[in-house]
């Protein structure tokens, strides 16, 4: 799931980059109008029907009970094909109101509008990713994604060059779902339908809405709190930005955003796995395995996203530039930063939201998701007319802290389960010596020419500065290492953990394991 997220969050970035250097600051904004829009459709019409799918699969799967694995299946697949065209519909006719009278910019209609098209293909890929997920086929996921970004990426940029602008960034994603759909199915019916194929399906009508009734019953919560979180830190700022201020000035709020969600691809990682984990650990009454899943679902996630979030407020200039080549997109540094922050606590959070209803209690992160909504629209709305993009940016980290102190604590208290204080600091004590370290480096030689400024501009000159990057986040990452084991942050469980992923390098494996050996000797 790690390299599947990774695949995923890389395939985005480079159809973010793409798009903002073919449409520039304004057309860029409009599309960030457009994406927000998309995310909370395809939340609503799937109904929240994957987390739902893979909890009762996995939970039918440890039992044994095939019949009820594929009348789950089948059933939230009737519901979100429903779901999705009813509210394809929905979208279509809203698009012009949306655009004319709350972000009065007229040229955002037809986008929103062509969001429409990418719905009836979204769900349906959600209903075998949750079937996937159910029985730990995290592989089958990874492919349906590459699918999806292989198809939207050199589909949107085709459509851009020919002419259709932010319609074709629009319809490029409908087509990378199209082709993800198509895949999902082929590896369901090779795979898991395969193996359900001779298995009879029994259920009367009135079962089978009953089952219904059971999906939708955890599933609404799950919906809620999908759409808390695009809200949160996709939606409500955008939205709000769009509303007050110009174009560019959302171009520039929508090129950080995704910057700065660069360690969910960590937290989604982690959290994906650890909700059917969790409901196995439950449905064999296994508190010991749970309490392991939990403190070490926190670990792994602080041991990498920490020191992330740490090189990325430091270096936010730097990487704006270096990733959007346009010089005017510097202009969002300073929300990067502040959206670094907030993406720290929000990663925390992800993983807590999965555990909760890994636990059977989705309830506790919509209740406190939908709280945290209110609370950042209200601050929203007071700190854009003030401070711009800097303002949403603090609104959502602020938002970000509340919502993450808030669930990890009720999350201990339904799981039973005391932190490891001790250890999370020693690893927020090795990223902030890090941190000191990085501060060091002169960031202007990170910085490189733009292509269109006044200056001669030298490709050697600007692809040093890449190269510079590289070598300053090798840099980062042999400091963090050193300094996580002086304080005494390397534990012989990570070490254990390290060589199960080398077992599945394939020729890494020796070379990785002469590394482990060695670290082996600094743990505790």
């Amino acid at each position: 799931m790690l390299i599947g997220y990774f695949i995923f969050r890389v395939g985005g970035y480079l159809y973010r980059f793409a798009t903002a250097y073919l449409l520039g600051p304004a057309g860029f904004g409009i599309l960030n109008l457009a994406l927000p829009t998309q995310s909370i459709l395809i939340q609503i019409a799937s109904g929240g029907m994957p987390p739902a799918i893979a909890k009762h699969v996995s939970e039918y799967s440890a039992k044994g009970d095939e019949e009820m694995v594929k009348q789950v299946i089948h059933t939230s697949l009737k519901i979100v094909i429903v779901l999705g065209l009813f509210f394809s519909l929905v979208i279509f006719l809203m698009a012009d109101p949306l655009a004319n009278l709350y972000f009065h910019k007229p040229e955002a209609a037809l986008p929103l509008k062509l969001v429409a098209l990418i719905t009836p293909f979204s769900v349906i890929v959600g209903v075998f990713r949750g079937a996937f997920q159910g029985v730990f086929q995290m592989g089958n996921i990874v492919i349906t994604k590459a699918f999806e970004q292989i198809f939207m990426i050199s589909s949107a940029i085709i459509l851009i060059w020919v002419g259709f602008q932010v319609a074709g960034a629009v319809i490029g994603t409908a087509i990378g779902f199209l082709f993800s759909a198509l895949a999902g199915y082929y590896l369901y019916r090779r795979g898991l339908g395969k193996r359900l194929k001779n298995v009879k399906l029994s259920f009367t009508l009135k079962q089978e809405l009953s089952l219904a009734k059971v999906l939708i019953i955890f599933a609404f919560p799950v919906l809620v709190t999908g759409l808390a979180e695009t809200a949160l830190f996709d939606a409500i700022g955008n939205y709000i930005v769009g509303a007050y201020l110009a174009s560019e000035q959302l171009g520039f709020y929508g090129a950080a955003t995704p910057v700065a969600r660069l360690p969910l691809i960590i937290s989604m990682a982690v959290a994906t796995a650890v909700l059917p984990a969790t409901a196995e650990a439950m449905g064999l009454e296994n508190r010991h395995v749970l309490k392991s899943y939990v403190n070490q679902s926190y670990r792994y996630v602080s041991l990498l996203v920490v020191p992330m979030c740490v090189g990325t407020f430091i270096f936010a200039t730097p990487i704006m530039k270096l990733l959007y080549v346009n010089s005017a997109y510097m202009n969002g540094a300073m929300a990067l930063q502040i959206l670094s922050v907030g993406m720290l606590f929000f990663t925390i959070y992800t993983v807590s939201s999965s555990i909760a209803q890994g636990l059977g209690k989705p309830y506790l992160p919509m209740v406190i998701l939908v709280a945290g909504v209110i609370l950042d629209v209200a601050l929203s709305m007071y700190l854009v007319p003030i401070y711009g993009i800097t303002g949403a940016a603090a609104a959502t980290a602020i938002t970000a802290l509340f919502i993450m102190t808030t669930i990890v604590w009720k999350t201990l208290q339904v799981a039973d389960v005391k932190l490891e204080y001790k250890d999370l600091g020693r690893i927020v004590l090795a990223a902030g010596i890090m941190g000191a370290v990085l501060l060091l480096i002169p960031q202007n030689l990170l910085i490189s020419p733009a292509i269109s400024g006044a200056a001669p501009f030298s490709y050697i000159t600007f692809f040093s500065k890449y190269v510079a990057f590289a070598l300053v986040m090798v840099l980062a990452a042999l400091v963090y290492m050193v300094a996580l084991i002086l304080v005494g942050g390397l534990k012989k469980s990570d070490i254990n953990a390290l060589r199960k992923l080398s077992s599945k390098t394939g020729p890494l494996k020796g070379k990785l394991n002469i590394i482990i050996s060695y670290m082996e000797r600094f743990a505790h």
